[in-house]
């Protein structure tokens, strides 16, 4: 009799913990759990044949791309599946419906799709065509890996040469998160996860302000995906220079995005508007590692006072951020989530998500994922005209605003949850926060 195979796993790193406690926050919200999306809208239909290749070899390069997130003890692990797991599926728009519509359809049912954890795919590839049109739409859940991963998948599927895809998989990559906490002594990381405690107390004084009411029973996530023109954008930039340089891009859309919530809903019970965000730990261009999450928290916050005066909310997040720095808070979460993996994921989850007076303290969520950079290559036989990105968000605060450029556009994707959030709700908002962006 033959010797069995030993089952092969791989533990969660820090970070994964910190976005599988998420996971279980939406789960217990009653939507589909963590999942989010990319997309690309193409020009035309990829070579098929290609595609699937190249989808094959990335599930055989990195196998955990087909594993079953299972719970041993306390901890979870990427455990290998005892049947073949497809990663790539096709949807064909019929020539009775409109392309945009069937579009949206899907991503919708593909996103809202409620399954077990451990029968969640970490990732699927999902090709939906008409005659003439094309989106590929990457669904993945939160843990198996960040967006900045995502992006490095699709330059790993798009890149034509076999040596240069070998370049995405070096063998034992170790993640980012530990790679920097092995920069500290012990003593010195007790030191900063102090300090990262007292920076969460210090948030927590001011209750977060929810902008809508988040009352209802949540249903199902809604996406609705904005472009401005490339001289609308580069308006947006002249202004994000002026206010907070193009290092701080970011915290010109958080901004704006905070005085469009305080037009739209100026009566909403609380203090202050805080929005966390994540600190990605990779290199600039750096393309590896791929998989799993690499990134620290960090959190925007201003009062209604500040907000209320654009000048002095802007110098008001550029110090925040400057701080942030200087007192190296953006590595002292570090140690938080190295502890917060220990604990429960309904523990870990309402340590996240709840102030020290019980209440929610994201008034909303926001990625910014900046310059998509696709220029001069196709994906795999066709040219990549516009792209958006989307995900599914606790409620409260039931909605996200997803930031990024591409080919000289910024594209604003806003993720809400019906029926606590309308279409009619986000237009208005949309509205407001074009003209804080466009503000001379």
């Amino acid at each position: 009799m033959s010797a069995s195979i030993p089952e092969r796993q791989t533990a969660l790193n820090i970070a994964d913990s910190f976005t599988l406690a998420m996971d279980e926050e939406i789960r217990q919200d009653g939507l589909a759990g963590s999942l989010c999306g990319f997309a690309l809208e193409l020009n035309q239909l990829p070579v098929i044949q290609t595609l699937e290749q190249r989808i094959e070899e990335f599930k055989q390069h990195f196998p955990n791309a087909t594993a079953s997130l299972q719970q041993k003890g306390k901890r979870f692990f990427w455990c290998d599946q005892q049947s073949e797991t497809p990663l790539f599926f096709q949807h064909r728009c019929s020539e009775n419906d409109t392309y945009e519509q069937f579009q949206t359809d899907t991503v919708n049912r593909l996103i809202n799709q409620k399954l077990p954890r451990e029968s969640t795919t970490p990732i699927e590839f999902h090709l939906i065509t008409s005659h003439t049109k094309a989106t590929f739409f990457i669904r993945w859940i939160h843990p198996f890996c960040d967006a900045r991963g995502v992006d490095l998948i699709l330059k790993y599927l798009s890149t034509e040469d076999v040596e240069q895809r070998k370049l995405f998989h070096p063998d034992n990559t170790k993640p980012l998160v530990y790679s920097q906490l092995d920069k500290y002594r012990w003593w010195q990381k007790v030191k900063l996860l102090i300090k990262g405690k007292r920076y969460v107390d210090t948030i927590d004084k001011q209750q977060s302000i929810q902008a809508f009411n988040t009352d209802k029973k949540p249903e199902q996530l809604n996406h609705i995906v904005k472009r401005l023109t490339k001289q609308q954008t580069e308006q947006v930039m002249k202004s994000a220079k002026k206010q907070v340089s193009l290092t701080g891009t970011s915290l010109y859309y958080i901004g704006c995005l905070m005085r469009a919530l305080e037009k739209l809903n100026p009566t909403s019970a609380g203090e202050a508007y805080c929005a966390p965000y994540a600190f990605n730990l990779r290199k600039q261009r750096a393309i590896t590692p791929v998989l799993a999450n690499h990134v620290s928290a960090l959190f925007a916050q201003a009062n209604r006072k500040i907000v209320k005066d654009r000048e002095k909310l802007f110098n008001h997040l550029k110090q925040q951020h400057r701080d942030v720095i200087r007192n190296q808070l953006d590595y002292a979460f570090l140690p938080l989530m190295w502890a917060g993996s220990w604990l429960t994921l309904d523990e870990y989850g309402k340590i996240l998500r709840l102030s020290s007076a019980g209440k929610e303290r994201s008034s909303f969520w926001f990625s910014d994922i900046g310059k998509v950079d696709f220029s001069g290559q196709l994906f795999i036989g066709s040219e990549i005209n516009r792209i958006f990105h989307l995900c599914q968000v606790t409620t409260p605060p039931a909605y996200a605003l997803l930031c990024c450029i591409y080919n000289g556009q910024l594209t604003l994707s806003y993720s809400f949850v019906e029926p606590m959030i309308n279409t009619e709700q986000i237009e208005s908002l949309h509205q407001l926060v074009l003209a804080e962006l466009l503000f001379e």
